[in-house]
């Protein structure tokens, strides 16, 4: 007498999906040693460099104070930018979007599963980065530590919003090109390590503009003072709805 064949497995519930999409993404950004060099290593060069040095001037305050919210901003850009940028423009080429996105999954599952990947990497980054500033002399406001976590969310939405705008309209080969351009030009003239306000008035005002220095300063205003900078989360907020906007409408599943 013959068995009836079993019945297919019921697809995981979209929470399983999306958790095991974000552990997958996370796996890959941990092993990818030069996604690993840009998200973790240059970051944490860059601190050791600051607090053990006299240049660039940091401005008035303890250099390791206003050290490390920059890096910890630096590591935003790494993560949710430059890092999610190389990886979704790839992606896209060898067509790893296209049968995602097909899949139980689905592209809102794999979208949130970037998200949720990006965030964890960021956590790992804090921990680490955190650590050292606190071995090399850090002391953070307590407020801080609370406001902080709202400009570090904040950040990695408008990041990956700018990173999949960037892997959506580009090739693979210009997504990687541009936007380690975009990381350094943030590093350098995006008020990030250096804070705008020791900048010239003008050329100030104009940074305060980009999404790079209003990360950096809501990290510096909570972390040195434990107070939340209002117009730089408006600047955050600006940037991450029209980078989202842009980005629903222009990204490409596929070659």
């Amino acid at each position: 007498m013959s068995q009836r064949p079993a019945a297919p497995a019921a697809p995981a519930a979209p929470a399983a999906r999306v958790r095991a999409q974000a552990l997958f993404e996370l796996r890959l950004l941990l092993r990818n040693g030069e996604q690993l060099l840009v998200s973790l290593i240059l970051p944490l060069l860059a601190l050791i460099g600051l607090a053990m040095s006299t240049v660039p001037s940091l401005g008035p305050g303890r250099r390791i104070d206003i050290a490390v919210p920059g890096v910890l901003a630096l590591c935003v850009i790494s993560s949710a930018f430059t890092a999610q940028a190389i990886a979704t423009g790839f992606d896209r080429r060898y067509a790893v979007l296209r049968y995602l996105g097909v899949t139980p999954l689905g592209r809102d599952g794999l979208l949130a599963g970037k998200a949720v990947a990006t965030l964890a990497m960021v956590a790992v980054q804090v921990l680490v980065i955190g650590g050292v500033g606190l071995v090399l002399g850090w002391r953070p406001s307590g407020a801080g530590l609370v406001i902080a976590p709202v400009f570090l969310v904040l950040g990695v939405w408008v990041f990956v919003a700018l990173a999949l705008v960037l892997a959506g309209l580009l090739r693979a080969e210009g997504v990687l090109a541009v936007a380690n351009l975009l990381w350094v030009l943030f590093l350098v003239l995006g008020g990030v390590i250096v804070p705008r306000a020791t900048l010239s008035g003008g050329l100030a005002a104009v940074t305060g503009l980009l999404p790079s220095a209003a990360l950096a300063d809501g990290l510096r205003a909570a972390y040195l003072d434990g107070s939340l900078a209002v117009g730089a989360v408006g600047v955050l907020l600006a940037w991450g709805v029209g980078a989202t906007v842009v980005a629903s409408r222009t990204f490409r599943w596929s070659d």
